[in-house]
């Protein structure tokens, strides 16, 4: 049985104050299990990437907590990576020298050059980009240069993964080929994963739960969805499995059905 491990514990969000106060969170709470991937998912505007931030230590909530693995999050820390929409890589550094940047600053203490070189190769290796370490971010593609951002943000062994929309920016086949990478890794690592994203049919394949958030302003968690599909999961059997289909028609009917009478 997988433990608890990350809790979001009464969280509002208000931003300014006065006329211009703005409620965009409200009494969010949520459990998430050490393993467990979860999916939050909602129209623009709802506060999804509001959560994750508040998470990742980049944004301080109005009220509430969040506790990791028993204690309280107060600011960043390579505990919690995120990997953003953006690549966000340097330009003018390589791909090795990217990874590297974040590898030496998080192990300096605790690894020798030796050991960091390789485990900086061991990470780009799993997401297939150790043949273009010495290449810089403008002679490789879009999906290479988020698989890059990827094996950055694992090489932290961070407790929390953070995908805020990780794909959102790439062609359909791009996506796909990544999704099945972050599946595989997350089976590999058992690694536990919060994903924003706008994605049905992402979310469906790739999650345990999916978080459906109501539209703003005061946003909050609207209902929960358990995804009990088997792993590993094949999107083309997925394609014509009913439970799939169920799974992604729950989630279509929140968003289109109950969120016009929010």
């Amino acid at each position: 049985m997988k433990e608890q491990f990350l809790d979001i514990e009464h969280v509002n969000m208000v931003f300014g104050s006065g006329k211009k106060e703005s409620r965009v969170l409200s009494d969010i709470n949520l459990e998430v299990k050490k393993g467990e991937f979860i999916a939050i998912i909602g129209h623009s505007g709802c506060g999804k990437s509001t959560v994750l931030n508040i998470v990742a230590g980049l944004l301080d909530a109005t009220n509430g907590d969040v506790i990791l693995d028993g204690k309280e999050v107060k600011g960043p820390g390579p505990d919690r990576s995120v990997v953003f929409q953006n690549h966000s890589l340097l330009p003018w550094l390589t791909v090795y020298e990217n990874v590297a940047l974040a590898v030496n600053k998080a192990f300096k203490e605790k690894m020798t050059a030796k050991e960091r070189h390789e485990w900086i190769l061991e990470s780009l290796k799993m997401v297939h980009m150790d043949h273009a370490m010495d290449k810089l971010p403008s002679q490789i593609s879009g999906g290479m240069k988020q698989r890059v951002g990827i094996a950055r943000a694992l090489s932290l062994e961070p407790k929390v993964l953070l995908l805020d929309e990780p794909f959102g920016a790439l062609d359909a086949l791009t996506r796909s080929h990544l999704q099945d990478e972050v599946m595989r890794i997350q089976e590999n690592l058992n690694s536990t994963v919060l994903m924003i994203t706008h994605d049905v049919d992402e979310a469906v394949l790739l999650s345990d739960r999916i978080v459906m958030m109501t539209n703003g302003p005061e946003a909050t968690i609207g209902e929960i969805l358990d995804i009990k599909l088997p792993r590993p999961r094949n999107r083309i059997e997925m394609a014509d499995n009913a439970e799939y289909n169920h799974y992604r028609h729950e989630v279509l009917h929140f968003l289109h059905e109950k969120q016009r009478k929010h």
